[in-house]
């Protein structure tokens, strides 16, 4: 209830009772009683709707400080009066609303969830709940005014409970719409949002201090800290021993010493719990290591105990589009698998499915130091298959929550680690195990992982091909994965020592002695598969993780860094990255193969070493390195790499891992296929589009089961072209993502998140501490975000080029071209030819003019068969004269609704023009703007039905639809009167009915040429606009061998996701660009060795060593 009290002098209430009351304000005074009701003390129980928080007070409280202000008398003080005393009242707030209640945002309900109130009942706050000053909270968490106190002091949860219900209660300062807590929480909030340092918050605080002298503001950073950190939820510190062999936690908490190695769990030996420096004072013991553990369970049970998130984690099961499309981890066979064997455990779909994310990091970048943090973590996944109690606030019940570990993320090194097989030498893929084909290089003196023939079909002509591949005729199957029942069977009864003081010191480490009488292929026999795991994983310790079938996943991101890597390394040649080189070309006289590029020993007794088919000239590596330079991609789609080209040095600096993915997926390709034979570019175009593939947002099985194939054939034909040191560990992975996607679902799942935690960092002379600090002021920020009210946080912060969601708005305008505008906002008035067709682009388009388009048409049909126009003639005509034609019929009477009369009357020519535009997630730029900007957001395409003839006299023209590409010149919004608007954009348009403005080169890349335009819009038939929802956006590539002509790469926004709520055929672009054309690489690369060319003719540098 919103009331405003009008009142012109004081109520008075005497210590007897009796009321005081002036007569002409009788009638308020009795409002006032029948709308607050006095319990036996005398006090009024204040409404919180009107007065803030609920609190006692009295009448002469009500009306000194939310009414007199409102009604100050003649000489601006009024007069209150009680038990005989007077006071003076100034009206300190005399322009203020008093009908707006105390701002709490929704602190009330963020309370009950981070303390789980719900739990006790429908109401964890009743009616009649009242914090005043003579209300004693101690030892009761509902107290009422009158009753006497208990004895007991509350737990430390009750106490945490209590001082934040006080803070939430308390006004910042006397009429203010924030409480403290509130106003801590979004100030705290602007902190962990913006990245602000605690001291520049501690001088803002005191800024604020200083401004308001009167509000009860924090002093300093650390203040604001322990009043909101009981909000969040805290950490355990175990200490370590220093060799890694024990935690102190458990039964083992409060040893002293390690049971393994001895070593003491302090700096030094003293066991005392003060240690005393040279001068006396007293100094805290330090533990030498300290593990920083964040408990799992109460973090899940929070999930289910906030109202803002309990629906969520059902989503999976309620709301989810099931289709057979991979869109989520749910639709993964992974997750199928798990809940097929654990039926219990699926039947309720509250039940938690996992993911770690183990990434060892090291603040200070230094790989020598380790964190153990699993046999915490493995407990409490053990509590939790067996289940905890959870409070369900969207069911209001308790329930039996349990939760399960599905798989890992990490990097290939944390592989090793976790899953217990090691991840170098000759075994080094853990997904083919025991069954790693390998090559040990003499002379490259390290392994090569080949043999990807193995996954052809046994007929397929590359399995006996020798000279070509590696010497050899392939006969083996492809491997199978071991699954986690076998691998426990088989290390079951081997024992595992941890700790560093188990492992041998390096000078003792036996190796094994390599040299050129070993085999060639560096074959074994089959070895024991169980001597060759490192450990057990401690994870399968869990009842369930021996049945999961993707225990760990494969960190495409570092893998496809790496892949790039030695494409751009062997390709350019660049010193110290290249695969090709004299050891590689040794390793190939060794092997026997391709004698055209063996090393040949000149008179001085350096080696000549013939130019390889993948090689490059000077000019070939300076039309690469220009292509990357000369780039312009979208805002926001990758960072500038034409910053890390150097034509000095003839190589790329600086690149980060983001770097490495866009130049595999979409800039690599477009670089080469100037620069490099068709056979060599072929392949890795179609490698690039396997890693597009796989790196969809929605897959589909059966295309990840072409593209494994895809994949097996791609590298087998990049094995005839590149030296066996080309295939690292990290190109022979490659082979297992599109199995791994299967079974995983989309990899942005499943993504590592680099420098995230390294970000907390502050404090670099204790980067653990601050590390654990930053993560917990950020998780408890992020739980109270969700209760803020219009304020803009992580959780509802729009995307870069989200653009405006005002639905009221949008509704005025037609066609969904509703977006934000940016930029400098100019009035314009249209010519008669720009504003004959935007006017009637806007007609031609609209449903409900499609009756009077069609009957305009059939009278124009009817006046053609007596002058034998042809279907082209009408059209012309019909394109001409039909918004006149509207105008007049609809003017002249025609019964038309209200929305067509608007139309009819045409636009006004005065219009506004803007110079860039966000809409569907794009932001577009014009040409102009963008002329001196290192980003390219002009380019548009637009997919349109044209009507086509076969020549003048041809009366049956055939329907087609047909990409029409673009460089966006202009920006306009139209005016109906105050109707109606509509955004156009003007565009130069190639000409895509000729093949002077639209080709395909050999490659299959759609090429255009803006020398060649269409639709220029001088002509009056011309159609220079569309609606700026019909465009997609684009970006083009310099062709640098014809300037003219431009290679057309396209984009999607990176924060559009299909879910699955439109149809199956209404599927969107599932990478940030779409696929390049597939390459057929039979016919592009030799299949026999007598076709094959290993050397380059044209090349005429020669490579001496």
């Amino acid at each position: 209830m919103r009331c405003r009290l009008k009142v012109i002098n004081a109520i008075v209430k005497e210590e007897n009772g009796t009321d005081n009351v002036l007569p002409d304000f009788a009638e308020v005074y009795s409002f006032i009683g029948s709308v607050f009701d006095p319990g036996t003390s005398g006090y009024y129980r204040a409404p919180e709707l009107i007065f803030g928080a609920t609190k006692c007070t009295t009448t002469i409280d009500i009306c000194s400080r939310y009414v007199q202000p409102l009604f100050p008398s003649k000489s601006g003080v009024g007069q209150c009066t009680s038990s005989g005393t007077s006071s003076t009242i100034n009206p300190t707030y005399p322009d203020t609303d008093y009908h707006q209640y105390v701002r709490q945002d929704d602190m009330k309900d963020m309370l009950r969830d981070a303390f789980n109130m719900r739990s006790h009942g429908e109401q964890s706050f009743p009616p009649d709940f009242i914090i005043s000053e003579d209300c004693n909270i101690t030892g009761n968490v509902f107290c009422e005014t009158g009753t006497s106190a208990p004895n007991e002091e509350p737990n430390e949860e009750a106490a945490k409970f209590y001082n934040l219900l006080n803070e939430m209660n308390e006004e910042l300062y006397e009429g203010s719409k924030y409480s403290k807590l509130s106003f801590c929480i979004r100030l705290f909030h602007l902190k962990c949002l913006g990245g602000w340092t605690g001291n520049s918050f501690t001088m803002l605080l005191e800024f604020l201090r200083e401004m308001f002298p009167f509000a009860k503001i924090p002093q300093c950073c650390q203040d604001m800290k322990r009043l909101i950190k009981d909000l969040g939820l805290g950490y355990d510190k175990i200490h370590s021993c220093p060799n890694d062999c024990m935690l102190y936690w458990g039964d083992q908490k409060n040893q002293q010493s390690c049971h393994v190695c001895g070593k003491s769990s302090w700096m030094n030996s003293n066991t005392e719990d003060v240690n005393t420096d040279e001068g006396g004072a007293q100094l805290r013991k330090k533990p030498v290591k300290v593990l920083r553990y964040f408990p799992l369970i109460p973090r899940l049970q929070r999930l289910f105990m906030s109202s803002k998130t309990a629906e969520s984690m059902r989503w999976h099961n309620d709301q989810r589009t099931d289709d057979g499309l991979l869109r989520h981890p749910a639709d993964s066979l992974a997750w199928k698998s798990f809940d097929s064997k654990f039926l219990s455990f699926a039947s309720d779909p509250r039940n938690v499915r996992l993911g770690l994310a183990a990434d060892g990091f090291n603040p200070f970048k230094i790989m020598s130091t380790s964190y153990s943090t699993w046999p915490p973590l493995i407990e409490e996944l053990k509590q939790l298959w067996s289940g905890v109690e959870t409070y369900d606030v969207l069911r209001k019940k308790n329930f039996n929550l349990l939760a399960a570990l599905l798989c890992t993320i990490n990097d290939f090194p944390a592989y090793a680690n976790l899953s217990g097989w090691s991840t170098k030498g000759h075994y080094a893929c853990p997904c083919c195990a025991a069954q790693t084909c390998s090559k040990w290089l003499y002379n490259g003196k390290k392994f090569s992982y080949m043999g990807h023939r193995r996954w052809l079909d046994e007929n397929h002509k590359f399995r006996f091909q020798r000279t070509l591949f590696d010497g050899t005729e392939e006969y083996r199957g492809a491997p199978e994965q071991t699954v986690g029942s076998k691998i426990l069977f088989m290390l079951k009864d081997i024992n595992f020592s941890y700790g560093k003081m188990n492992q041998p010191p390096i000078t003792q480490i036996r190796r094994r002695s390599r040299d050129e009488s070993d085999d060639e292929s560096d074959e074994e026999d089959d070895p024991n598969e169980a001597e060759l795991w490192k450990k057990r994983s401690i994870f399968f310790e869990l009842p369930y993780w021996e049945h999961n079938i993707l225990r760990h996943n494969l960190d495409v991101m570092h893998i496809e860094k790496n892949a790039c890597e030695n494409i751009i390394g062997t390709t350019l040649n660049v010193d110290g990255k290249s695969k090709d080189n004299l050891q590689s070309r040794l390793d190939l006289v060794d092997m026997r193969i391709r004698r055209d590029l063996h090393p040949q020993v000149l008179p001085n007794g350096k080696y000549r070493l013939p130019p390889s088919i993948f090689s490059m000239s000077k000019k070939e590596k300076e039309v690469f390195y220009m292509v990357l330079k000369d780039i312009k991609v979208p805002d926001a789609y990758a960072s500038n790499i034409s910053r890390c080209v150097s034509f000095k040095d003839r190589r790329l600096y600086s690149l980060k891992s983001h770097d490495y993915h866009i130049l595999m997926q979409d800039l690599l390709p477009i670089a080469l296929r100037c620069c490099m034979s068709k056979n060599v570019t072929s392949c890795i175009i179609e490698l690039s589009n396997i890693m597009k593939a796989i790196c969809g947002k929605v897959l589909n099985v059966e295309e990840l089961e072409k593209v494994q194939d895809r994949a097996t054939l791609t590298l087998c034909n990049l094995e005839k072209i590149f030296p066996p040191s080309f295939f690292t560990i990290m190109v022979h992975l490659v082979i297992h993502f599109p199995h791994e996607a299967i079974l995983g679902g989309p990899i942005f799942y499943r993504w590592m998140f680099l420098s995230k935690l390294k970000s907390y960092c502050r404090n670099k002379r204790y980067p653990e501490g601050s590390i654990t600090e930053g993560y917990l002021a950020e998780e408890c920020m992020t739980f109270c975000s969700r209760y803020l009210e219009d304020a803009e946080t992580r959780l509802n912060r729009p995307s870069r080029n989200a653009g405006l969601n005002d639905h009221d708005l949008a509704e005025t305008y037609l066609f969904q071209s509703y977006g934000e505008p940016i930029g400098k906002v100019e009035i314009v008035e249209l010519d008669d030819i720009s504003w004959i067709q935007a006017h009637r682009y806007v007609l031609f388009h609209h449903d409900s003019i499609e009756l009077l388009r069609n009957e305009y048409k059939q009278i124009l049909r009817s006046r053609a068969r007596s002058r034998r126009l042809q279907h082209r003639e009408i059209n012309k005509l019909f394109t001409e004269s039909f918004h006149e034609w509207l105008s007049q019929t609809v003017w002249s009477g025609k019964d038309v609704n209200d929305e067509i009369k608007w139309l009819s009357q045409g636009l006004n020519r005065v219009i506004k023009r803007y110079s860039a535009f966000l809409i569907n997630g794009y932001g577009f730029h014009t040409k102009y703007r963008e002329r001196m900007r290192r980003t390219q957001n002009c380019g548009v395409v637009v997919n349109s039905s044209i009507t086509s003839y076969a020549s003048a006299r041809d009366s049956n023209p055939v329907e087609g639809n047909v990409e029409h590409y673009g460089l966006l010149t202009d920006i306009i919004k139209l005016d109906y009167y105050g109707r109606w608007k509509v955004i156009l954009f003007q565009c130069d348009w190639a000409d895509v009915n000729t093949a002077r403005g639209i080709k395909k080169d050999h490659f299959g890349f759609t090429m255009v040429n803006f020398s060649r335009l269409i639709h220029t819009g001088q002509q009056l038939m011309d159609e220079p606009y569309v609606f700026s929802f019909q465009v997609k956006q684009v970006f083009y590539s310099k062709d640098p061998t014809n300037e003219v002509w431009y290679v057309v790469l396209r984009n999607t926004p990176r924060d559009l996701f299909d879910m699955g709520n439109g149809s199956r055929d209404d599927i969107v672009e599932r990478s940030e660009t779409l696929p390049f054309p597939e390459q057929n690489l039979d016919e592009n690369i030799p299949s026999t060795s007598t076709q094959y060319q290993w050397v380059r003719d044209d090349v005429n540098e020669d490579i001496y060593e």
